[in-house]
């Protein structure tokens, strides 16, 4: 739909084609564990260059009702987890990176644009 709305899994799709993707879907197993529980709000931190946007690219594209990703998890650990077909691509998901929007302010004032 949309790059903030409902992403496609183009961000993820890409990430397991890389030759040092490791397979961290078991975070999808844990958050399908926590939604509608009082530990639905999960804060995603690691330090810097450790995974986050890789993280929540997969989130998305797992979650986001804007694509279809079966097959794009084939193979990987969550796709044998009882939960995998309840919440695959069942959700709205909006996707902020706020490093982009960072970067684009950056870029705006290093040109005197204000």
């Amino acid at each position: 739909m949309g790059i903030y709305l409902n992403p496609d899994n183009r961000g993820f799709w890409k990430a397991v084609r890389s030759e040092i993707y490791v397979d961290k879907t078991g975070l999808i197993a844990y958050t399908n564990k926590c939604i509608n529980t009082e530990q639905q709000n999960i804060c995603v931190s690691r330090p810097r260059r450790f995974g986050k946007s890789m993280a929540l690219k997969m989130l998305a594209a797992y979650y986001s009702c804007g694509c279809d990703s079966r097959e794009l998890f084939a193979g990987y650990k969550i796709e044998h987890d009882s939960t995998f077909h309840a919440h695959l691509n069942k959700y709205d998901v909006i996707y902020l990176n706020i490093q982009h929007f960072l970067i684009r302010a950056q870029k705006r004032g290093s040109d005197g644009i204000s």
